[in-house]
């Protein structure tokens, strides 16, 4: 498994995402972004406490009704 910390996994994405624009002008980065990260920290936090919504809530530092409207909006639970 890789050493690279998160924050440089994320700068160097966003390095390359920059490069690929070739000069264009980007739209929305914040959201773009956050809709990246958040999809697949739900679906490891929640196999890690094993579907358990309150403990990965915990774990996230959010409301379990936070939590459980972002598994809807992101499709990970009916």
């Amino acid at each position: 498994m890789s050493k690279k910390n998160i924050q440089d996994c994320i700068k160097d994405n966003l390095e390359g995402y920059f490069l690929d624009l070739r000069g264009a002008e980007p739209h929305a980065i914040y959201d773009m972004v956050l809709a990246a990260v958040e999809r697949p920290m739900l679906e490891v936090v929640m196999q890690q406490a094993e579907g358990n919504q309150s403990k990965a809530a915990d774990w996230l530092g959010i409301n379990r009704n936070t939590l459980r409207r972002k598994l809807l909006d992101h499709k990970l639970i009916k």
